[in-house]
């Protein structure tokens, strides 16, 4: 595999290799407390076993990170990180002695049973969410994708991935509007890095700032790593003609510098895409059950069998799919365990909602039987 070390770098002279790598005045701001210590700013590219490759003024570095290891694992360093590094010559190895606070994170839920949060990337401003057409549109999980890049603060494009396999316009044109209705507001790009279809659109969203691509293994992310780059700079693998999976041949989340601007993260293939505090991302997933929430009589409405309910009506009238609502509920549920785990207060107030529902049940049966004094 070829990593993004100082060779990769080449066509950047090193009085902007910063700058290729997205420093701007803010990060100098937040830096200079830093710089009067003497230390060197540069951006993490890649993670490994307790050390990291850093892009400096100077050249790609690389630097140990004992001393920024926080316990909490969404605080530890990663790909994309902004950090503050020993000058050449103070240490061997050098070190990295703090991180810039990140302006946004991509995390997700870990699938250990400790509910831990796993980050991704740091400082992203686009999420390139990469579906593959080789196998059948897995709606569901496009949304859980779309709701922790909404959720990390980045703008999220769905790319549809291996397009030439679909070569009916009018077939592939049916799968992007399927995409539409549950991205609103996302961009949809049907591309194929065999014949070059797309790419532009694309090389045009990310030419500006961050981007992490994102998805399952197969999916085709390094493959389109190495269109976007320019060159193979990823190993890439044949996916099974059975399910479209592919192994994981991305083990660690390389930064490269794009020749037309911006800067790639590339991930491993996510087998699991657990939700982590991601109401709000939830929520702009699944803005029209929102809106529609809105219109309810009653403000805690659980659109089930309350009057005047306007989710209801929506799904009455064929205007709400009933999966939206029932994929909308299971990603509700499921980012409340697990902010209940983390959350006494949230965790009460569950509790006490359950038992509420649950006296208004009892109640409701009561008055069916007639049993009520």
């Amino acid at each position: 595999m070829s990593f993004p070390l100082s060779e990769r770098s080449s066509f950047i002279s090193s009085s902007s290799l910063l700058d290729a790598h997205g420093w701007d005045a803010g990060w100098a701001a937040d830096f200079a407390p830093h710089a009067a210590q003497g230390l060197v700013p540069g951006r993490v590219i890649r993670v490994d076993r307790g050390q990291c490759d850093i892009a400096t003024a100077d050249g790609i570095v690389r630097a140990d990170t004992a001393f920024v290891t926080p316990h909490d694992p969404l605080r530890v360093i990663c790909t994309g990180d902004w950090a503050a590094v020993d000058a050449e010559g103070v240490s061997d190895p050098r070190y990295v002695r703090a991180c810039l606070p990140r302006r946004t994170a991509f995390a997700r839920s870990t699938s250990s049973k400790r509910s831990e949060g796993q980050i991704l990337a740091a400082n992203v401003d686009h999420a390139v969410i990469t579906v593959s057409l080789a196998v059948e549109l897995d709606l569901g999980r496009i949304e859980r994708f779309l709701a922790l890049a909404w959720e990390s603060g980045a703008q999220p494009t769905v790319v549809l991935s291996k397009a030439d396999l679909v070569p009916d316009p009018v077939g592939l044109s049916y799968l992007v509007e399927d995409v539409e209705t549950v991205a609103p507001g996302v961009q949809v790009v049907p591309l194929s890095s065999t014949t070059g279809e797309g790419l532009d659109v694309l090389s045009a969203v990310v030419a500006g700032g961050t981007t992490v691509l994102l998805g399952v293994s197969g999916a085709g992310k390094s493959t389109l790593a190495n269109a976007l780059v320019g060159e193979d700079v990823m190993d890439v693998q044949a996916a099974r003609d059975i399910d479209g999976k592919g192994r994981h041949t991305t083990t660690t989340r390389n930064l490269f510098v794009l020749p037309g601007g911006g800067v790639l993260i590339d991930t491993p293939g996510l087998r699991g895409v657990g939700l982590w505090d991601a109401e709000t991302g939830v929520g702009q997933v699944f803005s029209e059950i929102e809106e529609l929430a809105g219109n309810c009589r009653f403000h805690d409405c659980a659109h089930e069998a309350e009057p005047g309910c306007a989710v209801a009506a929506a799904i009455e009238d064929g205007s709400l799919p009933v999966r939206r609502l029932e994929s909308y509920r299971k990603l509700i549920r499921e980012n409340q365990r697990l902010v209940a785990k983390t959350d006494a207060r949230v965790r009460n107030e569950i509790l006490k909602d359950w038992k509420r529902k649950g006296a208004e049940g009892r109640r409701a049966m009561e008055l069916k039987r007639g049993h009520v004094r």
